[in-house]
Order: C-alpha cells, then sequence, then structure tokens
C-alpha cells in the first residue's frame, strides 16, 4: 500500500498539477536514465532469465531472444556503444529462435537441441558468478578489516653533556644578570576613513574638475593619509566617476572628474 506522501501531486503556485503543461519544454540532455551495470552479453541473458524465473533447463529461447533483442534496440536508442559480443549473442539467439520453429520429430529434437550449449554456457557463467561473488563477499584487508601492529619507540643515542659546576654557575649568573626590557610603548593609530575621504574628493572635484593627488590628504596625516586617499582614488576611478592622470614629464598624479552624474 503507497503512502500518503507517495501518492500526493505536486503543486504549482498552491495548486496540485495533476497533469504536465502543453508548453512545458524538457531538454534531452536533461533526462538521464541508468541500466544495469552488465560485464557481456551472457550476463544480460542471466538477468533476463532470474528476472522472469524461469528454469535455465527449461529455457524459452523465444521469450528471451524478444527481451533481448529490446534491450539491445534501448541501447542503440540512447547512443551507448555497443561491443561486438552483444550483437553476436544476438544472432545466435535469433538462429536457435528460428531453428526451435522449425517442425522436427521427438528423435531429432531430443538428439539435437539448438538450446543445449546455450543453456550449457549459461550454467557455466552462473556458476563462475555466484563463485566470483561470493569471493567477493569475504572479509578482505585493508577494507573489511585491517591489521594492528605495535612497537617499542626507538630512541637515538643519547649523547651526555659534560659541563662542570663552574660552567653552570657562570651561565646562571649571566641569564639573571642580563637587562630586563619591561618597558612599554603605545602607538595610537588615527583613524582615518576611507568613505569620508572620497565624499571630500568628490566635493573639491566638484569645485575645481582637476585636481593633483596631494591635495586629497594633509602632511599632518603621514603615511596613512596617503594610502587613504591612494584608496579613495582608485574606489573612483574604478568606478568611474574620476580618471587618473599622469604626465610622461611629470611625477606628479592628477585626478579629473568625468563626465557623469555622482549618485
Amino acid at each position: 500500500m503507497k503512502s500518503q506522501a507517495q501518492l500526493a501531486f505536486p503543486q504549482l503556485k498552491g495548486k496540485d498539477l495533476t497533469q504536465l503543461p502543453d508548453n512545458l519544454f524538457i531538454p534531452p540532455e536533461a533526462l538521464e536514465i541508468y541500466l544495469e551495470d552488465f560485464s557481456g552479453p551472457m550476463d544480460v541473458l542471466l538477468y533476463l532469465i532470474q528476472k522472469k524465473d524461469i528454469d535455465i533447463l527449461d529455457l524459452d529461447v523465444s521469450e528471451i531472444t524478444d527481451q533481448y533483442v529490446k534491450y539491445i534496440e534501448l541501447m542503440d536508442i540512447l547512443k551507448i556503444e555497443l561491443a561486438a559480443d552483444y550483437l553476436v549473442m544476438a544472432a545466435t539467439l535469433a538462429h536457435i529462435k528460428s531453428r526451435m520453429l522449425i517442425p522436427q520429430s521427438e528423435e531429432e529434437e531430443e538428439e539435437h537441441d539448438p538450446r543445449s550449449e546455450l543453456i550449457k554456457r549459461l550454467q557455466e557463467y552462473q556458476r563462475y558468478k555466484t563463485a566470483s561473488e561470493s569471493i567477493s563477499n569475504l572479509p578482505r584487508l585493508d577494507r573489511d578489516f585491517f591489521l594492528a601492529s605495535t612497537s617499542l619507540p626507538k630512541f637515538k643515542d643519547r649523547v651526555p653533556i659534560e659541563i662542570s659546576s663552574n660552567e653552570l654557575a657562570s651561565i646562571f649568573y649571566e641569564v639573571s644578570t642580563r637587562p630586563k626590557f619591561s618597558a612599554h610603548h603605545e602607538i595610537h593609530f588615527e583613524e582615518l576613513s576611507t568613505q569620508e575621504r572620497i565624499s571630500l574628493i568628490l566635493s573639491i572635484l566638484n569645485k575645481r574638475n582637476v585636481i593633483q593627488f596631494f591635495q586629497t590628504y594633509q602632511k599632518s596625516e603621514g603615511n596613512q593619509g596617503v594610502v587613504v586617499a591612494l584608496l579613495a582614488s582608485l574606489d573612483l576611478a574604478k568606478d568611474g566617476y574620476v580618471e587618473l592622470i599622469q604626465n610622461k614629464d611629470s611625477n606628479q598624479l592628477y585626478l579629473k572628474l568625468k563626465n557623469r552624474g555622482v549618485h
């Protein structure tokens, strides 16, 4: 019995979506179909037989052939590269199916059963596959369990230090008489705002249109003022409010207001 969550419809704008919209487009590359991972055509045949719960000794070649061909066609539609073995098996099944359709006497049917070779191969493949799966399920070293090993730590040979009591006393005295630097020097930085500097530069440019870079900071601000003014100028240039100009024969940097509105 399906749960209520499985029976619920998807909703669009609060309403149940019981059918797909007519204008819904799903690109082909958005769909992915995952097929069983088969190692070859015999694996496909064994899967189809087990899926239908068919006895290998009483194999219905006609039904298995049809299912196998449908699987091959599906792989071809999905543009999955087919190995030659799959096509050979399809031809083999078609050949056995055609032979089964030819009327034969009971003696010929018992002596020359077209399915016998295929059944023998399927039984042998099933035995090897079962054995392989059993071996794979066995506990494996470095996958299911790990070996633990312990050993005593190895120490290098220690070289004794030869030092006299007089030398030890001399070292202790030298360390104890070293000058102690206990003085502290505190540096207080003046907080400068890049946004405030941008507003200041724009207010100056609105009056003069072109200014030199040194006019955007004060000498009393020191290097910090230069850095803040430079960051503010670069921000304005990046946003397209000003243009930075430097003449080839001069080291002076100029700021020019661009012809655009300032918001």
